[in-house]
């Protein structure tokens, strides 16, 4: 007896919390942060608990495409994160790995699907929300890429330059003066 409760002491919280429920706890901390500074620490950890969701085989993949990527080399990159997918296909990062090397190989339409997935599966994913509008901006779309940013801020209201390129896509899809 004594042993199980000190193994249930050493392990308390990775028990108390799903990991839903762990990444669920961390968006709602990155929506209320107080300094940029609390925030880019809360979607580090985000990064982290999106990419400790795969199997260790599925992370080197992973990491694999993200280096790929990083290298130029993005067919390969496709490939790897497409193999992501045929074995985990609600891995976060597996589509929105994809997408990414869709953009750079010049298919934003088959881009724009993979960040769907993303936010089909979690609609405050604040990085996908963050390639969509940038997806959109690309195309000109302004009043997506704002509707797009403003989900961004909703939720990770910290992020980088956020307040300044609010206003420029307003400027831009609305013709409000900054």
């Amino acid at each position: 007896m004594r042993t199980l409760l000190a193994l249930l002491l050493l392990t308390g919280t990775a028990w108390a919390e799903t990991p839903r429920e762990h990444t669920d706890t961390l968006l709602s901390q990155l929506r209320t942060a107080s300094t940029e500074e609390d925030a880019g620490e809360i979607e580090a950890q985000l990064r982290a608990a999106w990419t400790d969701a795969a199997s260790p085989a599925l992370r080197l993949l992973l990491v694999r495409g993200t280096r790929e990527l990083t290298e130029g080399n993005v067919s390969a990159a496709f490939d790897s994160f497409d193999a992501v997918l045929d074995l985990d296909p609600e891995l976060l990062e597996g589509w929105r790995g994809r997408a990414q090397a869709r953009l750079r190989l010049g298919d934003s339409a088959g881009a724009t699907h993979d960040i769907l997935e993303v936010l089909r599966r979690e609609p405050r994913h604040f990085a996908a929300l963050e390639d969509l509008s940038r997806i959109a901006e690309a195309r000109g779309d302004w009043k997506s890429a704002l509707a797009a940013w403003q989900k961004v801020l909703d939720a990770d209201p910290h992020t980088e330059g956020a307040r300044d390129r609010l206003r420029e896509l307003r400027r831009r899809a609305l013709g409000e003066s900054t």
